[in-house]
């Protein structure tokens, strides 16, 4: 008998904790993950009563917002989970009125490239040194240090 699955992605209420644990997945700078989520709106995905997702919009430009953090629990990886996150950050950019959106990702993020190129995404730069300028430490993934970050987006 298979176990049903709930999952319900919904805006964070002004007065509720963040899911910092979350959000530090992909970004390890608390302090940035606080001044970008103070002006923007962050998103949890819950499944069966568990929070294992989030990601946060922000507005940059008129009618353009930045997907500018995604993160899913290390135990739920490969499971969709990100895809349904940025799919549902695309949906409420477009019910909101934005005409583009954007999201970034370090350079050696290869996962996340092919998963954004799979939601629609194009490359359009990239961001030198990005990472050296924002970060006192240095990052690495997959085993290659994060210095520059490629920007990505999409016309809703």
């Amino acid at each position: 008998m298979k176990t049903e699955v709930f999952i319900l992605i919904r805006e964070l209420n002004k007065d509720e904790e963040l899911p910092m644990e979350l959000l530090l997945l992909a970004d390890p700078s608390e302090k940035l993950v606080r001044e970008y989520v103070s002006r923007g709106k962050c998103f949890i995905m819950n499944l069966n009563g568990l929070n294992v997702g989030t990601y946060v919009l922000i507005p940059t430009r008129p009618e353009t917002v930045e997907i500018v953090n995604v993160a899913v629990n290390e135990n739920y990886h490969g499971q969709g989970y990100g895809k349904q996150l940025i799919l549902h950050a695309i949906e409420t950019a477009k019910r909101e009125g934005y005409k583009t959106i954007e999201i970034g990702t370090g350079n050696s993020g290869v996962v996340q490239l092919a998963l954004y190129q799979k939601c629609g995404f194009r490359m359009t730069s990239i961001d030198r040194d990005f990472f050296i300028r924002h970060y006192d430490e240095p990052i690495f993934e997959n085993g290659i240090q994060v210095i520059d970050m490629v920007r990505l987006s999409q016309d809703l």
